[in-house]
C-alpha cells in the first residue's frame, strides 16, 4: 500500500489528505487526472502552509525524470518533479550549469518555480525565470505546453500549482562555472544599513546572515570571478578563517565549502551540500519581499521591535532578486530584498511573530512568500496580473481540479 503524506518536510503543517496516488508514466498521470474530482500535485513537501493542502495527492515520484539536452546545446528539458540536485549531477555530465540555486538543492523544480522561490544575486532572476518551457496536465486529462515568448506563458510559471500537474519543463542552460564562497563575520548594523547595495553586490551571489543581536551577522558572498587578494576586510566585516554554519554555533559538515575555495556552482551557490538530505527540521519559515530601493529602511523598521520576535528566530537571511515579467512573481517589475527568517518550530508563537513582522514591512509593499508562512489573506489583489492569471485559471482549470480552500482565500479572495 502506497503511504499517505502526512505532513510537510519539517512536520509544522499537516495536510488533510486521505490518499496519494503514484502513476508511473505520463499517460497515466492523464487518466489519473481525468479520474479524479480535486487533486493537488505534493513534491518533496517544502512549503509550510496550505498552498498544496487537498483531499487527494498526486505524487511523480515514480514517473522517470528522462532529462535532455535539447539540440540547441542552450536547453535542457527534464521531469519538473526532478529535484535541483539531481538536474545539477545530469548537467555537470554535460558541462553545463543553470543559473542560480536556492538555499537547499534537495527542492523539486516545480514547487520552485510555482512559489517563484529564488536564490539570490542582484542580477539574477529567481528560478522560475530560467524556465523557457512547460507542459501541464490539464483537468480533463489533455496535454497542454507552451514556450516562452507564447500568451500566457509568463502567467503559467509561477503557477501556484493552481493550473494543473506540471510534468516536464525546458531551463536555459550555460556552460558549467565555478563559484568560491568566502564568509565575513562581525558585519556592524550601521555598515549594512549604510552599505546595503553595496554588500549585496559585492558578488555573484550574496548573503547576510544576522540573528538580530548586537552585530548584524556575517556576509557570504558566492564569487564567479577569481580573484588571489580577498581583502581581510569587508565593509567593516573580518575575513573567517574556518568554516561557517549559517545558523552561528552549529556544526558546519553540512554546509557548502567556504574559504575562498573555488568549486562546482552547484557545490557553492547552495548553503547545504548536495549530498546531504536535510532531515525532517526543526524549524519553520517566512519570507517577505519588498522593493531594493526600500531594503535598508525595511530593515531598520525590523530592528525597532525586533523585541517582539527575535526570541523566536534561529536565522534570519538577506538576499536579493532581481525583477522579472512573470505574472504572480514577488520580483514581478520589480527588484528586491527578501527577508528569510527561519523560526524555532512554535507555530502559535511564530504566528503572533509574524504578524508583528508584517505589520512593520506594511509601509514597504512587502509580498510574503508564496509557500512559507504569513497571516494576511488576498494577497492575489496586490498583484497587477491577477485578473489575468484568473482568466488562465479559467481556461486551464474551469472544473477547479487543484484548487484548495487555501488557493481561493489567499490568492483568489473567496471570503
Amino acid at each position: 500500500m502506497k503511504r499517505v503524506p502526512t505532513a510537510n518536510w519539517s512536520e509544522s503543517f499537516h495536510y488533510s489528505f486521505r490518499d496519494c496516488l503514484y502513476p508511473s508514466s505520463l499517460e497515466a498521470v492523464c487518466v489519473t487526472v481525468s479520474q479524479a474530482s480535486r487533486i493537488k500535485v505534493l513534491g518533496s513537501r517544502h512549503s509550510f502552509n496550505g498552498i498544496v493542502d487537498g483531499d487527494v495527492a498526486l505524487s511523480l515520484a515514480e514517473v522517470p525524470i528522462d532529462p535532455v539536452i535539447e539540440a540547441d546545446g542552450k536547453h535542457v528539458t527534464v521531469g519538473a518533479h526532478s529535484t535541483y540536485g539531481e538536474l545539477a549531477l545530469f548537467l555537470h555530465e554535460h558541462g553545463l550549469a543553470i543559473h542560480n540555486l536556492a538555499s537547499l538543492p534537495h527542492i523539486s523544480i516545480a514547487g520552485a518555480i510555482a512559489t517563484a522561490t529564488h536564490g539570490s544575486g542582484i542580477s539574477n532572476g529567481n528560478l522560475a525565470t530560467a524556465i523557457s518551457g512547460i507542459e501541464f496536465v490539464t483537468g480533463d486529462g489533455s496535454i497542454v505546453k507552451a514556450k516562452r515568448g507564447d500568451p500566457d506563458f509568463s502567467g503559467m510559471v509561477v503557477h501556484l500549482g493552481a493550473l494543473g500537474v506540471v510534468t516536464r519543463v525546458t531551463l536555459d542552460v550555460r556552460p558549467e562555472f565555478q563559484v568560491a564562497q568566502t564568509v565575513y563575520e562581525g558585519l556592524a548594523w550601521d555598515s549594512l544599513l549604510a552599505n546595503l547595495d553595496g554588500i549585496m553586490g559585492a558578488a555573484y551571489s550574496v548573503s547576510v546572515f544576522t540573528q538580530w543581536a548586537e552585530k548584524a551577522g556575517a556576509i557570504w558572498l558566492k564569487s564567479t570571478a577569481p580573484s588571489d587578494d580577498l581583502p581581510a576586510m569587508l565593509h567593516g566585516a573580518h575575513r573567517s578563517t574556518e568554516k561557517r554554519h549559517p545558523i552561528i554555533g552549529l556544526d558546519p559538515r553540512n554546509a557548502t565549502d567556504q574559504l575562498s575555495e573555488y568549486g562546482r556552482w552547484s557545490d557553492r551557490l547552495p548553503h547545504f551540500k548536495m549530498g546531504f538530505t536535510p532531515s525532517n527540521g526543526e524549524e519553520i519559515q517566512s519570507e517577505f519581499h519588498v522593493p531594493r530601493e526600500k531594503g535598508a529602511v525595511a530593515i531598520e523598521a525590523l530592528l525597532s521591535i525586533r523585541d517582539k520576535f527575535a526570541h523566536l528566530v534561529q536565522v534570519v537571511e538577506f538576499r536579493t532578486t532581481a525583477a522579472d515579467e512573470l505574472w504572480l512573481s514577488p520580483q514581478y517589475q520589480r527588484d528586491t530584498l527578501s527577508i528569510h527568517f527561519t523560526w524555532i518550530k512554535d507555530q502559535e508563537a511564530v504566528n503572533v511573530a509574524v504578524g508583528h513582522v508584517e505589520q512593520a514591512l506594511s509601509p514597504f509593499d512587502a509580498l510574503p512568500h508564496w509557500g512559507k508562512v504569513f497571516t494576511l489573506g488576498n494577497i492575489g489583489a496586490r498583484y497587477e496580473k491577477l485578473a489575468d492569471f484568473a482568466r488562465l485559471r479559467d481556461r486551464m482549470d474551469p472544473q477547479r481540479k487543484f484548487s484548495n480552500p487555501w488557493l481561493e482565500k489567499v490568492v483568489f479572495g473567496a471570503s
